[in-house]
């Protein structure tokens, strides 16, 4: 590639490039997936509850 193309290339991704705020924020994905992981704990523990161990 010649050096002009490089430097074309790179100056029309940065016209391009969004500073825009995600979708869903980082906290709300942190939530979800600690509740997830917090049910999925719940229920580990009422399933194996009460069970003697072999």
């Amino acid at each position: 590639m010649s050096a002009s193309l490089v430097t074309a290339l790179v100056t029309a991704a940065a016209e391009t490039e969004t500073t825009s705020d995600p979708a869903v924020p980082a906290w709300v994905f942190g939530l979800l997936a600690f509740g997830i992981l917090l049910a999925l704990l719940i229920g580990l523990v009422s399933f194996g509850g009460g069970r003697e161990h072999s």
